[in-house]
């Protein structure tokens, strides 16, 4: 974050705090960034090879959608309750999905200049600061194109990796799928004791496969809990903006879904 600040007026207060930050990296172990410092995770990136990532995405949510479209018991769900799982749901199906074909996201930091170099570079030509861009309304998406963050995109990698070092089973990924798609805590589901019990199914069937197959690893069942745990975390905007806009522009994910759920895949 310190690029251009050489020949600043030194009255300027914003050339005070970027020679305040310089002055902490020097005092800071070499290859340490200084704490509480955000700029790391914020920074936007992009996928190294965004064709053959996002096909092989695209690949993965078609087989994912017809995984769920072959279960006896979500068949049996109306429509509209069949439409708000899947909904709810699609990032961590597929995100399960890339895992389990294992697809690997590689990133490269996006050249799209931060906020901070916007204003640096208004200011030396004598411009206005490029104004904020405004917050979309509470509830309503923001359908602009957005980069993800390193962050976000860390949230993604660390799960890949979470499921690889566990080496999970076929049968054990069908398991995680029943428990992320049968989630009888939505909003607006009517079958919510049906769904509770096919969660809970999945739940048992998965205790007991992992029971049967790793009788010397007790804490199995445990770790692959830590793995749904972590799928709390990942947005599904960033899964649509990272896998999909790339190659198809903005997307309506709940449109394209309901032709997909509709369709015979």
């Amino acid at each position: 974050c310190l690029c251009c600040a050489e020949g600043r007026r030194h009255s300027s207060i914003l050339y005070s705090i970027l020679r305040s930050q310089e002055r902490q990296e020097r005092a800071a172990p070499a290859g340490q960034a200084p704490r509480g410092c955000p700029c790391g995770s914020r920074r936007r990136v992009a996928l190294r090879s965004p064709q053959v990532v996002c096909k092989a995405a695209s690949a993965v949510l078609v087989k994912t959608l017809r995984f769920v479209q072959n279960v006896p018991c979500f068949q049996e769900l109306p429509l509209d309750e069949q439409l708000l799982l899947v909904r709810s749901c699609w990032a961590p199906l597929l995100l399960l999905g890339l895992a389990q074909d294992r697809v690997p996201v590689e990133t490269v930091e996006s050249a799209e200049p931060s906020m901070l170099q916007r204003i640096l570079t208004a200011r030396r030509h004598g411009e206005q600061p490029p104004p904020r861009a405004p917050a979309p309304p509470p509830g309503r998406q923001h359908h602009g194109p957005h980069l993800p963050s390193a962050g976000e995109i860390q949230a993604i990698k660390g799960f890949l990796a979470k499921c690889w070092s566990l080496d999970i089973s076929t049968k054990e990924y069908a398991y995680l799928k029943g428990t992320v798609l049968f989630n009888p805590d939505l909003p607006g589901l009517q079958c919510t004791q049906y769904i509770e019990g096919l969660q809970r199914e999945a739940q048992q069937a998965l205790n007991e496969h992992v029971r049967l197959i790793h009788r010397d690893d007790e804490a199995r069942f445990a770790k692959l809990n830590v793995v749904l745990s972590l799928l709390r975390s990942i947005n599904a905007d960033v899964m649509a903006e990272l896998f999909f806009r790339p190659i198809i522009g903005a997307v309506n994910m709940d449109d394209m879904l309901l032709e997909m759920l509709c369709a015979k895949l």
